[in-house]
């Protein structure tokens, strides 16, 4: 049995730009790759083959779009199937002119015109034909490297592609646990900060448990040559990122995404369990991922899903390329900020993303009106 998955979301608009313009990004890739070959980043021959364009079209410009924020509730269901199965799935690169916060645009790269990528999800056992495409109107030389992938690269260097090409490769879902997937060309640092991770959820051949709610966030740092807030074009800052000093932290690729404030707060029901995928793009800060006015009530490391899970716990710490799956309980109204609890970056980079927990209240919990 197959499944057919296509990870593509459409834009809206675009601007020309000249071959010339095209053959100078892959050059600067290409010489790249030669200076990082002694440090196991070197473009193999098919991506060399695929720096060479066989046809005399033009690409395009990056197209806007009006969202980047990833829908933390549009995923997979979870699995219930006792067998293996083959997945078709196609991941399409996609370079976008997208607002961090209103008035602030920024030149995205991402997989699928969201931030974090999408969520894909299989289980222990499954084999995955995978085609990894990148858009015609792109510009920059793209790959993915699975963290759920035995093979050389996690599969990178057999997906190189360049504007209008697709490599497709086939690999077994072997070992269970959430992994990130992200861009892994010379210039990875620059490809992830730009937004292209994402998570590849493994199922174990028993599947999970069952919740009431299941979400999907990612957290990854932008280094701007402008001033937080600032409006108009951010262009990258090469330097900052060497520095690793980022002008915002962000959950879900926008400023408090997740919020009132943006695209709106999640919402549950007082007494009901949910269960959050979290993957840290990074490419540099490591995460003190922590919910304001709650605990995680199950916490797996790492994504480490097949490991008994650690209970209570308050504030689970990240590394960049990695990623975590939590469980919590409800048990009052309330409203949980997610955060980064260098909170830092929640008061002046923005990471932050609200649930709403609805319900009466229960003052033998909580008592926020409480008097003697």
């Amino acid at each position: 049995m197959k499944s057919r998955k296509n990870y593509s979301r459409q834009s809206n608009s675009s601007t020309g730009v000249s071959r010339k313009q095209f053959m100078k990004n892959i050059g600067g890739a290409m010489l790249t790759g030669s200076i990082m070959a002694g440090t196991g980043f070197s473009l193999n021959a098919r991506a060399a083959a695929a720096a060479s364009p066989k046809t005399d079209t033009t690409a395009s410009s990056a197209v806007e779009v009006d969202r980047i924020a990833a829908d933390p509730t549009a995923i997979p269901g979870p699995i219930r199937r006792n067998t293996p199965k083959t997945h078709e799935i196609e991941l399409v690169s996609r370079e976008v002119i997208s607002e961090i916060e209103d008035g602030v645009q920024f030149h995205y790269l991402t997989f699928g015109g969201q931030v974090p990528g999408p969520f894909i999800r299989v289980r222990q056992g499954d084999t995955v034909i995978l085609t990894h495409k990148s858009a015609p109107e792109n510009v920059l030389l793209h790959n993915v490297d699975f963290h759920s992938v035995y093979g050389t690269g996690g599969g990178a260097e057999a997906t190189f592609v360049t504007p209008g090409q697709s490599q497709t490769i086939k690999f077994k879902a072997m070992y269970p646990g959430a992994y990130i997937y992200h861009c892994a060309v010379p210039r990875m640092d620059y490809h992830i900060s730009s937004g292209m991770y994402g998570m590849m959820l493994v199922e174990p051949e028993e599947g999970l448990p069952e919740v009431d709610h299941e979400f999907y966030f990612g957290q990854n740092e932008i280094y701007s040559q402008q001033l937080a807030g600032e409006k108009g074009m951010h262009e990258f800052n090469f330097e900052d990122m060497r520095k690793e000093t980022p002008q915002y932290v962000l959950l879900n690729g926008e400023k408090q995404a997740i919020t009132a404030n943006r695209r709106g707060a999640l919402k549950v029901k007082k007494g009901e369990k949910a269960r959050i995928f979290f993957v840290n793009g990074g490419p540099n800060l490591s995460s003190s991922f922590h919910p304001i006015g709650n605990v995680w009530t199950k916490t797996w490391r790492e994504g480490a899903i097949a490991s008994n899970p650690e209970r209570f716990v308050q504030t689970a710490l990240v590394p960049p390329g990695s990623c975590g799956i939590f469980e919590m309980d409800f048990p009052v109204a309330s409203t949980v900020h997610l955060v980064d609890h260098a909170l830092s970056r929640v008061a002046n980079k923005g990471m932050m993303g609200d649930i709403i927990v609805e319900g009466p209240e229960d003052p033998e919990i909580f008592d926020p009106n409480y008097s003697a």
